[in-house]
């Protein structure tokens, strides 16, 4: 009875996950099936594979050649993997204070760092703009990395200083007895022990930056620093709207987080599952 109770558990759970699977992917099955159509097939069944007769790639061609595409990708992939860099660095170097240097005020300044995570960046949207005028950093790659890297840096402390703490006093201790400088523990061993957290901080950050439309809409409206998302909105009319175009950047954009996915998949996992045993 009991065996068989664990089953039913278990195919319980495995059905729920799958049904959550299909639920969260079916929109992107959507966008990527209608990016391939034609207009007349995307509104006369959207809900249709690509036939001999639907099949279509107007909406790629005309992302290529009028919507400037490259530039507004390059712009969200500098802007995405330098803000990433950062704060995985900084987050990491404060996680790494934090577990290691008892101070007073060790607790009082993790609880103040984890407050970001509380607090949405975008109420300070006016203040920040502000700075960035006052700074000259308005319409460039600077403005949005710096936003994003503070915006970041809260979840990355709160994950990494968790894992830090589990990184062996011993081996850290014997590397000091051989002569290694604090920085050469936190890179050569400190950083790779925490990989996994660092994989799933680097997810959990990466997407929203790359799909964000307010900051790059405040701080980046020029043409040669617009994202992909800002960039997408180019072909969204008042009264006419080229869906072709707009599913296919939308397919495009798709792209890069699942091959972050793919690439990190397994290191996500594991910060996640040993996440959740602490």
């Amino acid at each position: 009875m009991s065996a068989r109770a664990n089953i039913l558990r278990s195919s319980a759970a495995h059905a729920i996950l799958i049904a959550y699977t299909i639920l969260a992917l079916y929109p992107v099955f959507l966008i990527v099936i209608n990016s391939m159509k034609s207009r007349r097939a995307i509104f006369n069944d959207p809900l249709a594979l690509p036939t001999r007769q639907s099949f279509d790639l107007v909406g790629f061609q005309t992302v290529l050649e009028q919507g400037n595409f490259l530039l507004y990708f390059q712009n969200s992939l500098i802007v995405t993997v330098a803000s990433l860099f950062f704060a995985l660095l900084f987050g990491a170097m404060a996680a790494f204070a934090l577990a290691e240097y008892r101070f007073r005020g060790n607790l009082l300044m993790g609880l103040y760092l984890a407050l970001g995570i509380m607090i949405p960046i975008r109420l300070g949207t006016v203040a920040i703009l502000e700075m960035m005028v006052a700074a000259n950093l308005v319409n460039t790659h600077w403005a949005l990395i710096l936003v994003y890297t503070a915006n970041g840096l809260p979840l990355a402390v709160f994950i990494l200083s968790e894992f830090m703490r589990q990184v062996s006093d011993d081996l850290k201790n014997a590397a000091r007895i051989d002569g290694l400088s604090e920085y050469r523990i936190f890179f050569t061993i400190a950083l790779p022990l925490v990989r996994p957290a660092l994989a799933t901080v680097a997810v959990f950050t990466m997407i929203p930056i790359w799909n964000d439309l307010w900051f790059p809409l405040i701080l980046a409206p020029g043409e040669s620093t617009k994202t992909l998302t800002l960039g997408s909105q180019i072909f969204l009319g008042q009264y006419v709207t080229n869906w072709n175009a707009v599913l296919a950047a939308l397919t495009l954009a798709i792209f890069p987080v699942v091959v972050l996915y793919l690439i990190f998949s397994r290191q996500l996992i594991r910060g996640i599952t040993r996440g959740a045993v602490k």
